[in-house]
C-alpha cells in the first residue's frame, strides 16, 4: 500500500474499526468451524447445515438494515450491528446442541451482513471524492487484519482443547465490541432526505438487480481459493503445505495491489472493463488448475501457483469493478439500501458456491474446471452490457457522486 494509514479524521477511525473487526474475523474464519466440531462436538453435517441456514437468513437482512442506515443515520445503525454480532458470537460458548447453535450463528451472520450494508453510507460520505478507492483501501486493511487473526487462531488449533477454543470465541467477541467502541470517535452524518416516490427503490431498479446477479456469480471466485483449490490440490502430486502457500500469496498480493488496481477504474464503464478482464483471468486460472492433476510434483506446484497469481489478479479487478459500479449506480440518499441489495449476490455465492464448485471441480474433475472458467468468462462479458443498460435507463433518482460534508 502507498501508505499505512489514511488521512487523520473519519477515514482513519473507520479504518481502525475495520482493522480491529477483521482481526476478530480472522480468528473465526480460521477456527470457527473447528470450535463447533472439536469443542462443542456437533457433527460436521449439522455444522454445515446450520451455516447454510444462516447464509440464507442473512440475505434479506442487509437491504432492510441498509434502509435503516439511510433513514436514521449510518453510524448508530452500524454500531448496533457490531454490538449484536459481538453478543451473538459470545453466545457460541453456550451452544451445546444444534438449535441453539443455529440461533446463535444465524444472528451473528445476519448482523455481519447488516453491518456491511450499514457501513456503506459512512464509506460514501467520508470516502472523499473517490469513496470506491477508500473501499479498496479497507479491503487491503481487511486482509492484514484477517491474516493476524488467523495467526493467533493457530494457537487454539494447535492446543486443541475446550479452553483454547473458548478463548478464541471470547477474543472474537471482544474484537467486535472494540470495533464498535472505536466508532465513538466518528462524527455522525445527517441522513440524506428522501425524495418523492417508492421507498424500496433498489428492488425496483432492474439493471442494478441484474448487476447484483452478475456480481454474485462472479463472487463464487472467492470460494475457488478457500474450497476448490485445497480439495483439488490434495488430489495432485503437489505437497499439502501448498494450501497455506496459495492463501499466503493471495493475501500478500491483495494487500499490496488492491488500492493500485482500483485507481484506474473510475467510472461504471471502466468497471465493466474490469469485470470483463477478471472473467478472462478466472478462465485462464481454471484452465491451468485443470492441468495440475496427474503430472510430476514440480510441474503441479508451478501450475497451481501460476493459477493462484492469475486468479488473484482477476480478484483485484473483480473487487475494484464491484466497488465502482455498486457505488456509482446507487443514488446518494439510498446508498445503504442499494449496497444491501448488491450484497445479495455475494450472499448467494457464499450459500451456493461451495456446493457448486465441489460438484463441478472435485466430483466431475478436470472438465468441471473448464465449465467453471467458462461461467466466469461469460459473466464478465455480460457485465459491460448490464452497466450500459443501467446508464441508459431513465433514473427516477439521481445517481451522482456526492460531495462530502465537512466532518
Amino acid at each position: 500500500m502507498p501508505h499505512l494509514l489514511p488521512d487523520a479524521g473519519p477515514q482513519r477511525v473507520i479504518a481502525a474499526s475495520n482493522f480491529v473487526y477483521t482481526v476478530g474475523s480472522g480468528l473465526y474464519l480460521t477456527a470457527g468451524v473447528l470450535y463447533f466440531t472439536q469443542a462443542v462436538h456437533l457433527p460436521a453435517s449439522q455444522v454445515g447445515l446450520g451455516l447454510g441456514i444462516a447464509g440464507f437468513v442473512a440475505l434479506a437482512v442487509g437491504i432492510a438494515v441498509g434502509h435503516l442506515a439511510d433513514t436514521y443515520g449510518a453510524r448508530g445503525v452500524y454500531t448496533t450491528t457490531l454490538v449484536i454480532q459481538a453478543l451473538a458470537t459470545a453466545a457460541f460458548v453456550l451452544t451445546e446442541t444444534f438449535w441453539p447453535f443455529v440461533l446463535a450463528v444465524c444472528t451473528a451472520t445476519a448482523a455481519r451482513a447488516a453491518g456491511l450494508a450499514a457501513r456503506s453510507p459512512l464509506i460514501r460520505h467520508y470516502g472523499g471524492d473517490r469513496p470506491q478507492e477508500f473501499r479498496a483501501y479497507l479491503r487491503a486493511v481487511t486482509n492484514v487484519g484477517v491474516s493476524l487473526g488467523a495467526l493467533m487462531a493457530g494457537w487454539a488449533v494447535q492446543v486443541d482443547n475446550l479452553t483454547a477454543y473458548q478463548l478464541l470465541v471470547a477474543g472474537n467477541a471482544i474484537a467486535f465490541m472494540a470495533a464498535a467502541a472505536v466508532l465513538i470517535f466518528l462524527p455522525p452524518i445527517r441522513p440524506e432526505p428522501h425524495t418523492e416516490g417508492p421507498r424500496w427503490i433498489a428492488l425496483r431498479d432492474k439493471p442494478y438487480l441484474v448487476l447484483t446477479t452478475i456480481d454474485g456469480i462472479m463472487a463464487i471466485q472467492f470460494k475457488v481459493l478457500t474450497v476448490a483449490i485445497p480439495l483439488w490440490l490434495i488430489q495432485t502430486t503437489a505437497p499439502r503445505w501448498l494450501v497455506s502457500g496459495t492463501m499466503l500469496v493471495n493475501t500478500i498480493l491483495v494487500i499490496a495491489l488492491q488500492v493500485r488496481a482500483s485507481r484506474g477504474i473510475n467510472s461504471p464503464t471502466a468497471g465493466g472493463g474490469a469485470y470483463r478482464r477478471s472473467g478472462l483471468a478466472f478462465f485462464i486460472s481454471c484452465a491451468l488448475l485443470s492441468l495440475a492433476a496427474g503430472i510430476p510434483a514440480w510441474a503441479a506446484v508451478t501450475l497451481i501457483m501460476a493459477a493462484v497469481v492469475i486468479h488473484t489478479i482477476g480478484e483485484l479487478w473483480h473487487s475494484a469493478g464491484g466497488f465502482e459500479v455498486s457505488f456509482a449506480l446507487a443514488p446518494t440518499h439510498a446508498t445503504g439500501q442499494y449496497l444491501g441489495v448488491f450484497g445479495l449476490g455475494a450472499g448467494l455465492a457464499d450459500a451456493l458456491g461451495p456446493a457448486l464448485l465441489i460438484t463441478l471441480c472435485i466430483t466431475w474433475g478436470r472438465p468441471g474446471w473448464y465449465v467453471v472458467g467458462a461461467l466466469f468468462l461469460l459473466t464478465g462479458l455480460l457485465a459491460p452490457l448490464a452497466i450500459r443498460w443501467a446508464q441508459n435507463q431513465p433514473a427516477t433518482t439521481p445517481r451522482t457522486h456526492p460531495t462530502p460534508s465537512p466532518a
